[in-house]
């Protein structure tokens, strides 16, 4: 349902009970807040952090409350990231696996009661197998905080137990700024063990990671043959500038004064600060080799108006070479003077 047309719950819920002609098919009004209800996850090692997300989008004007969660296996733990949703507003069902307790086929159903003028109750669905013989260990590859424009490298351990010509083909990654490398460090009789390296690219884009790189072996099932392993990190940036955007408000033929606080995580040097508009003016000072505190001037015109630019900073650094702020000011008419 797209956002111009949101409707009332009461609404909703007698089209569908008039089109199906059961109560039962009065729940679909609350389903149709979800973006999918169904989740298979495969073939997931054992160890391995297996979780799935499905998506929670209020499409009705009343305010939704999402009373409880339960899982019919001990397999599978829910959780939701926010209870009360209002228009439009979104929410995250996370629906995570047990593969250290757990092992072969798993099928759990998620039960999610929304509360509010009408109740209803949605089931979603969770498939998986988990194997016994391969283990991923720490669970995922986790990038910790990296800077923008630096590499990272991180491992984990596969092991096998079971047949001795068992292998890791290749490794497949939909992920540019994600190189992976698996090497084998050892076999003997029924045991085999690789170890995954997977590089973060200095070319990776500032925030949150969360991918999944799939082990292809050569297990003669093919739905056993491909084993995910969850990558998960933050890239974070390797200079910042704060307040962002920046905002002020000055009276007409008035100075109004700003302040940016930009924050490297070495030592830099700010090269220019370039406006399209003439009427910003800057003061760069120094607050340390590594920061430094710029006081913006904006003198405003004769008229009331709403200025809106961006300030573009150049440093010396290869990455974040130039920040870029957006700048509100508002120019408001002369207060009149009270008699």
């Amino acid at each position: 349902m797209k956002h111009g047309s949101r409707m009332r719950i009461q609404w909703a819920v007698w089209l569908l009970l008039s089109s199906a002609g059961t109560i039962g098919f009065g729940q679909q009004w609350a389903q149709k807040m979800l973006d999918h209800t169904t989740h298979d996850f495969g073939t997931v090692a054992r160890g391995a952090k297996a979780e799935h997300r499905f998506v929670v989008e209020n499409i009705y004007e009343e305010d939704m409350h999402i009373a409880s969660i339960s899982s019919t296996c001990g397999c599978t733990t829910p959780r939701v990231d926010k209870r009360t949703l209002k228009t439009w507003e979104k929410a995250e069902i996370v629906a995570e696996l047990d593969t250290r307790s757990f092992y072969g086929q798993k099928d759990a159903t998620l039960n999610v009661v929304f509360a509010g003028q009408f109740s209803a109750e949605v089931q979603l669905h969770i498939h998986a197998y988990i194997r016994r013989d391969v283990v991923v260990q720490p669970g995922e590859v986790r990038f910790a905080s990296v800077a923008q424009g630096t590499s990272s490298l991180q491992k984990v351990t596969v092991d096998y137990a079971g047949r001795s010509d068992w292998q890791i083909v290749k490794v497949e990654s939909a992920n540019p700024y994600l190189e992976p490398k698996v090497v084998e460090t050892h076999r003997g009789v029924g045991r085999v063990t690789y170890e995954l390296a997977v590089t973060l690219k200095d070319t990776a884009p500032v925030g949150y990671l969360r991918e999944h790189l799939v082990l292809v072996t050569n297990d003669p099932d093919p739905r056993a043959a491909r084993v995910p392993v969850t990558v998960e990190g933050d890239v974070v940036p390797t200079i910042t500038v704060q307040p962002s955007p920046l905002t002020g408000a000055a009276e007409v033929g008035k100075t109004a004064t700003m302040r940016l606080f930009v924050q490297a995580r070495k030592p830099f040097r700010i090269e220019g600060m370039y406006p399209k508009d003439q009427r910003f003016r800057y003061d760069v000072k120094a607050a340390g080799e590594s920061s430094y505190l710029i006081q913006v001037s904006f003198t405003a015109g004769t008229t009331a108006e709403e200025v809106d630019e961006t300030i573009r900073i150049e440093t010396d650094l290869p990455a974040g070479k130039v920040l870029e702020v957006p700048v509100h000011v508002r120019v408001t008419a002369p207060r009149s003077e009270s008699s």
